[in-house]
């Protein structure tokens, strides 16, 4: 009986020791795509029976939550053709998107058809695009309908092509890297790094962009430049994007336990705050909260490199805003 046990507790520690970028493939990016696809689908086939934005929203936000899950993964099929850019183009500062949707929405129909639509500006397409639809600051020029159905459409196909990406090849890619024929990846450690440098530039997007922007400085303050403000997720993207990145942590390793206790830190305090639009920063309060909440994300970053980096045996010698 003890030695049975024995090797059942040897076999639980084999299984965990052997956690690893394979189990990351398997387990969080294709299931990622997938469910994005899914969602991005389902989309899309209601806006073919209404534009009516009450019911399209749970089907918006579905498919958002489902882009949050892999947000943070900028390599590989999403990063072919300017998918990504067509899924999710934000930042964007000058409001390059708006402006190119009213054109849409005022100009020749024929540029909505899918083909055409494909070759309209990125900054008109994905998730933004549609929130701007759905969610107008004021009321819009023209019938929005045909151009949310181009739009969902749009971006399900982009869902769909990615998801096929990896599904078709890329997933397989990854997981035969060091053998004979694969080009791409030439070694196991350079599938490591990429996917440490997903994880490191995604911690830096967040810490930039969704936090810093919005956050601005205790004097200047900017909460309208919070991410996804009208369709009131700001708060919910920055809390899907931790979890989703300490999954893929928990995917990569079992022995990161300060990485993980650095995560859980910022998901609790992000858990803990009721602004959903962030328009808090706006207040001494909200913005000290906020405040601590980018320190927490940013000491995340310098755990991953103490202790990640070494236990994944990959190089800290790089810029994570440099990619992959």
């Amino acid at each position: 009986m003890k030695r049975t046990l024995l090797a059942l507790g040897l076999a639980v520690v084999a299984s965990a020791a052997r956690a690893d970028y394979p189990e990351t493939v398997r387990d969080h990016i294709l299931p990622g795509y997938a469910a994005f696809a899914e969602t991005t689908a389902s989309l899309a086939a209601k806006a073919t029976e209404t534009c009516d934005s009450a019911l399209l929203e749970p089907f918006f936000q579905h498919a958002f939550d489902a882009w949050m899950g892999v947000q943070h993964l900028n390599f590989g099929p999403v990063e072919e053709d300017g998918h990504r850019l067509a899924i999710h183009y934000w930042p964007d500062p000058k409001a390059s998107g708006a402006k190119a949707q009213m054109a849409l929405l005022k100009g020749d129909p024929a540029k909505l058809a899918p083909g055409a639509f494909a070759q309209q500006s990125v900054a008109a397409r994905g998730l933004m695009a549609l929130e701007r639809l759905l969610f107008p600051a004021e009321p819009l020029p023209a019938d929005p309908c045909p151009l949310i159905r181009a739009t969902a459409t749009d971006l399900a196909a982009t869902a769909a092509a990615v998801n096929e990406g990896w599904k078709a090849g890329y997933g397989d890619t990854m997981l035969t890297a060091g053998e004979p024929g694969n080009t791409t990846f030439l070694t196991s450690p350079e599938v490591r790094q990429v996917l440490f440098t997903q994880l490191a530039s995604g911690l830096e997007f967040l810490s930039d962009n969704r936090i810093a922007r919005p956050l601005g400085t205790f004097d200047a303050p900017h909460p309208e430049r919070a991410e996804a403000r009208a369709s009131g997720r700001s708060l919910r993207n920055i809390l899907l994007a931790l979890q989703a990145m300490r999954r893929m942590v928990a995917t990569l390793t079992p022995d990161a336990p300060l990485t993980i206790a650095a995560f859980d830190k910022a998901i609790a305090l992000a858990a803990a705050m009721n602004d959903p639009t962030l328009a808090g920063v706006a207040t001494p309060e909200g913005h000290l909260k906020f405040e601590i909440l980018g320190q927490s994300v940013d000491n995340i970053r310098a755990v991953i490199l103490s202790e990640l980096a070494p236990e994944m045996d990959v190089g800290i010698g790089f810029n994570a805003a440099d990619g992959d």
